[in-house]
């Protein structure tokens, strides 16, 4: 991943927002500018008045997307169940600015968790059905997985090396034998479809929520066309017991999909750990709770 700038936001702030606004968008020039509550690392995000959101790129690696999304977003929303951000106008580099940047409708919600969630087992059945009706979505022409995705999409293989890396660094902190399997099994099974939608980042940040239900998907940047199986990590990130068994069973996929995509779960975690392991002890102890959960999954479902 793109490392974040120094000075936490990539230099971009309020008044640069005001500056590109006023410069490129003059119809919406004098509405106030404030960051949003919950930001990201790869897009900072501001509101643009009562109703807009005005979304920038904090690195190179992620100014793909800015366009893919524009180009993408209005066609797939049509098919999908909830909502997802509405683009109004593609940003051009300007005020010092280097990336292209969007204005986009702002969605209403918070962020999915497990207390603002009305019925968990009903959610993971809700978030299963938008996954399923992206991979729906037509293909015909949409971006394929690769660096633009951070190769979600693509097989796990490419983060093969990185992964044995993290497997010694953490030698004492998991099960390195029982994960190295679940790896193991991850790579064994290739995906030969034809390629469908995927996300890319299915995650309870990129869930909104409003009156305990699902209401929205936003962070489309590492979406294209693919192998699905990155859009089931949830599983393990989210859901446990009664939610995550509703979950499997209203998505569907293949063993062989499943598989993969506790691997894509392992990779993320073990990504993690090597980050937090002796400085973060609530976030250790959240990747370690995935890490078991995925090592055990592999050992019900992935043994044959």
């Amino acid at each position: 991943m793109v490392s974040p700038h120094p000075d936490g936001r990539a230099g971009i702030d309020a008044a640069l927002v005001q500056r590109l606004i006023d410069a490129q968008f003059p119809q919406w020039s004098g509405l106030p500018v404030a960051p949003v509550a919950v930001d990201g690392i790869d897009n900072r995000t501001y509101r643009l008045g009562d109703a807009m959101t005005v979304r920038l790129p904090t690195a190179a690696g992620y100014a793909p997307a800015v366009a893919k999304e524009h180009h993408w977003l209005p066609r797939l929303a049509p098919s999908l169940p909830v909502a997802v951000p509405p683009v109004l106008a593609l940003g051009e580099p300007g005020e010092g600015y280097p990336y292209q940047w969007s204005v986009r409708r702002w969605l209403r919600g918070e962020t999915a968790a497990l207390d603002r969630v009305e019925d968990v087992p009903r959610f993971a059945r809700a978030v299963a059905e938008f996954v399923l009706a992206l991979q729906r979505c037509d293909a015909t022409g949409g971006p394929l997985a690769g660096e633009h995705t951070w190769y979600r999409g693509a097989s796990p293989a490419h983060y093969a090396a990185a992964t044995r890396r993290y497997l010694a660094a953490l030698e004492g902190h998991v099960d390195t034998d029982r994960a190295r399997a679940v790896w193991e099994a991850a790579l064994a099974a290739p995906w030969r479809g034809e390629p469908v939608w995927f996300h890319g980042d299915i995650a309870h940040g990129n869930l909104l929520v409003a009156d305990g239900e699902l209401t929205a998907v936003i962070d489309f940047g590492t979406s294209g066309v693919g192998d699905p199986a990155c859009d089931l990590v949830i599983a393990w990130g989210l859901f446990s017991g009664e939610s995550r068994e509703a979950f499997r069973q209203a998505v569907g996929q293949d063993a062989g999909t499943w598989a993969r995509a506790r691997g894509w779960s392992l990779w993320k975690s073990l990504l993690n750990l090597t980050e937090s392991v002796g400085t973060d002890p609530a976030r250790t102890a959240q990747e370690l709770r995935v890490v078991e959960a995925v090592l055990a999954d592999h050992e019900r479902f992935g043994q044959g």
